[in-house]
């Protein structure tokens, strides 16, 4: 009959207390139909948040089947999600995050009402209240990590954490050892009873927990091989062993000399430990390579106050333990090793960690590389300046009119295609690779070399030519100066 709803069209009507409410059945992320209810002043505003809501479900995006609030919302995704997900130094730290600084003041928040504007003033308070910058980013990867899983719960149609303006934070200044301080620190570790552990940190550059964290297991004497697989840290008030800090910290390292002596001395001395604790040795179940004289794991505070203190005693710059992985990772760069391989030396996940945040340069080193440019400049202007420059002075070949690559005869080949031969639509040079280094630097300089004479030779074409329209003698070289004077 005319004036009759249909099914699903829902109901408006009119409340004791002057509100409209619109009330309708429609599908929820749980998979059922639910009772969903809006309300407003008119009973066209009503009509069009219901309708609002039935575009949404047509469009895919199911109802939330509970009203969340943030606080409670905050209390399941820690649990079901990143308990069950992430690592137990992960979850420790959100939770306190959550805990301390989101709930107590967004806690009440409903999770679908949740806005730009009010997660920037909360930010903005914290910041005010004496937060430094890292900790407002800190708070904003929880709460955007948070808002996200809710974003694919489909609990919401967007992330409003990620549109906020966060202060700007940059990392403190890192100096690291230099290459004489790292010697001498070693030098001075001898005799230490933790003397492999700081060996290890500087040669391999690893992680303070990896170090505490290695096991005899994982040290391969006779096929020369350091096996990384686990890391001692701290949660929940225990000190206990756990996975490396990413995939890519799972990694095999060659037994170094170095390396090798200090833990083959190490070794008979906790031997010798072992021994004078007899049944009041504990290392048994964790095979710990550095231990205390009981077995036990050694503390991280211990390990770096032990490391200072003996810094401070040889008079040795103190830094922080974890820059000495810093202090690695520059000196391999200035040993000319590959980002690559110094990436996979370090654990890192991506090669862009390696290059800037851990490698860092100095003036020496910026010094040397902008010699070298100033050096090959030198030579150049030099070698231009001469008489040899002049074209005139120089026999005609046709190797003249070539590139300096082409005419030295260097190029051994040119193959088509690709190392298997097929025909591509590249080009695959291939220059001997036999060329000693120093042979391949002295062809650098002359190529270089070419172009600054082809360069000025340039110049001095377009001042003759300008004079020349002025009625002017050519002096393109000393002998048509003297013709021009004669």
């Amino acid at each position: 009959m005319a004036g009759h709803r249909a099914v699903g069209d829902g109901t408006i009507y009119r409340r004791q207390d002057g509100r409209y409410e619109a009330a309708a059945y429609l599908p929820t992320t749980a998979g059922t139909r639910k009772r969903i209810r809006v309300y407003a002043q008119t009973r066209e505003a009503a009509s069009a948040r219901l309708v609002e809501l039935k575009n949404q479900v047509q469009q895919g995006i199911a109802i939330p089947d509970r009203n969340w609030r943030l606080g409670p919302y905050l209390d399941y995704w820690l649990e079901t999600i990143v308990r069950a997900h992430r690592r137990p130094k992960t979850y420790e730290l959100y939770e306190g995050v959550v805990r301390l600084d989101l709930k107590p003041s967004l806690g009440t928040q409903a999770l679908n009402r949740l806005t730009v504007a009010t997660v920037q003033t909360f930010l903005n308070e914290r910041q005010a209240q004496g937060a430094s910058a890292r900790k407002i980013q800190v708070i904003r990867t929880v709460l955007s990590a948070a808002l996200n899983r809710a974003v694919r719960e489909e609990l919401l149609t967007r992330n409003v954490a990620r549109l906020v303006e966060l202060p700007a934070w940059e990392r403190a200044d890192i100096t690291p050892w230099s290459m004489e301080e790292a010697n001498q620190f070693l030098h001075e570790a001898v005799g230490n009873p933790l003397h492999a552990a700081f060996t290890l940190l500087v040669l391999y550059g690893l992680r303070r927990g990896e170090v505490l964290g290695l096991r005899w297991q994982d040290i391969d004497f006779d096929a020369g091989e350091i096996r990384i697989r686990q890391q001692m840290q701290r949660v929940g008030g225990r000190l206990e062993p756990g996975p490396v800090k990413t995939t890519a910290g799972k990694r095999d390292l060659p037994l170094l000399g170095l390396a090798h002596d200090a833990l083959l001395a190490h070794r008979a001395r906790q031997a010798e430990t072992r021994r004078a604790a007899g049944q009041d040795w504990l290392g048994e179940r964790l095979d710990l390579v550095f231990t205390t004289s009981s077995g036990r794991p050694i503390e991280p505070n211990n390990f770096v106050r032990s490391f200072q203190r003996l810094c401070r005693e040889r008079g040795v710059r103190i830094i922080k333990v974890h820059h000495i992985r810093h202090t690695t990772a520059t000196m391999l760069k200035n040993l000319g090793v590959p980002a690559r391989d110094a990436q996979l030396i370090l654990g890192h996940s991506q090669i862009s960690v390696t290059q800037q945040i851990y490698q860092h340069g100095d003036a020496n080193t910026r010094r040397e590389a902008l010699g070298r440019v100033e050096a090959v400049l030198v030579s150049g202007l030099t070698a231009a300046g001469d008489g040899s420059s002049c074209r005139q002075n120089q026999p005609s070949s046709n190797n003249a009119e070539r590139p300096g690559w082409l005419a030295s005869g260097t190029l051994t080949g040119v193959k088509f295609g690709g190392p298997t031969g097929a025909r591509t639509q590249d080009t695959l040079l291939k220059s001997s690779i036999q060329d000693p280094l120093a042979a391949r630097l002295t062809e650098v300089r002359r190529v270089a070399h070419g172009c600054m004479r082809q360069w000025l030779l340039g110049v001095i074409a377009v001042k003759s030519s300008r004079q020349n329209l002025h009625g002017r003698a050519c002096c393109t070289c000393r002998c048509h100066a003297e013709g021009a004077a004669s």
